[in-house]
């Protein structure tokens, strides 16, 4: 790991109409527009998707990591983040962040270990951290 503090940036570029467009120095370009609920087309990637992804991307990295220290044997995991946008104090935001994760691990007697790496994981994603939002996991462990 590099040395803190890091820095990412992200650069928009949008006209009046249609689309914006997400740039970083060495990414390729993504399409962003609202989505369906503020009135978006909803064939693109939104700003709250993007957040979404964050935090499922984040959460399985995060996980990627605590099971190589912890030398976890596992075969595959889904993550799923679904947010909860709602009003509180005449302010939008995000209330609650709900993670799904299903996990496939090859020896039964590993689901204990698998679980509390899961939560570890939970702990240290640095997306999810950095949100006021509840955070809620909901995790299942299966064997082959």
């Amino acid at each position: 790991m590099h040395a803190l503090p890091h820095h990412y940036s992200v650069t928009v570029e949008a006209s009046p109409e249609g689309s914006l467009k997400a740039c970083s120095a060495h990414l390729p370009s993504l399409a962003v527009d609202a989505p369906t609920q503020f009135g978006g087309p909803g064939d693109q990637w939104s700003p709250e998707e993007l957040l979404m992804a964050a935090a499922a991307n984040c959460f399985v990295l995060s996980f990627r990591t605590v099971a190589a220290l912890a030398k976890l044997n596992w075969i595959s995991i889904e993550c799923s983040s679904v947010g909860e946008l709602d009003k509180v104090d005449r302010n939008m935001l995000f209330t609650k962040i709900t993670t799904s994760v299903k996990l496939l691990i090859s020896d039964p007697a590993g689901k204990s270990k698998a679980e509390t790496l899961l939560r570890k994981a939970e702990k240290i994603c640095i997306v999810s951290n950095s949100l006021m939002a509840e955070k809620c996991l909901e995790m299942t462990v299966v064997s082959e």
